[in-house]
């Protein structure tokens, strides 16, 4: 099995969302299904069958997570330097709009564009992996060609 790179913030939001689905979630679906299964027969019973099916989410929810979290490699990003890399936040500079965008390249499962998490796997974070402050980047992207400029690199 191949590892998921990770930052530690990535890992521990995946922790914590497991822990909650373990000891809130669960316990609160197991006690909607029984009291829905007091309410009398099943077959007609849309509360038993809501119950069911969310408890059937909650659960391949649950071996999801664990499937990630046992196969991640975390990674800080705070002992790495140098050219971009897995957990670096860089600063960019669209150079036909001006327009400046900050992105840290994170892994698949803690990616979030609107957060400014970026995917490791995606077009961009590929185009810049290797690249140095003020290197030249054109990316493929579904919208078209663009053309960045490196302003900065941290690894925090």
């Amino acid at each position: 099995m191949e590892k998921i790179p990770m930052t530690p913030t990535g890992n521990a939001a995946l922790g914590a969302e497991l822990k909650n689905l373990k000891s809130v979630e669960r316990p609160a679906i197991i006690e909607a299904i029984a009291t829905a299964r007091e309410l009398g027969d099943l077959k007609e019973n849309a509360e038993y069958h809501s119950a069911r099916e969310k408890q059937g989410f909650i659960e391949g929810r649950i071996k999801e997570l664990e499937g990630i979290l046992s196969l991640a490699d975390v990674i800080d990003p705070s002992k790495l330097s140098g050219a971009i890399k897995f957990g670096a936040k860089v600063t960019l500079v669209d150079e036909d709009t001006d327009e400046e965008k900050t992105w840290q390249i994170v892994g698949e499962y803690e990616a979030n564009i609107e957060k400014g998490l970026l995917n490791i796997k995606s077009p961009i974070a590929r185009a810049l992996i290797g690249k140095e402050e003020g290197d030249s980047v054109e990316v493929r992207t579904p919208g078209g060609e663009r053309s960045y400029e490196v302003l900065s690199i941290e690894y925090a």
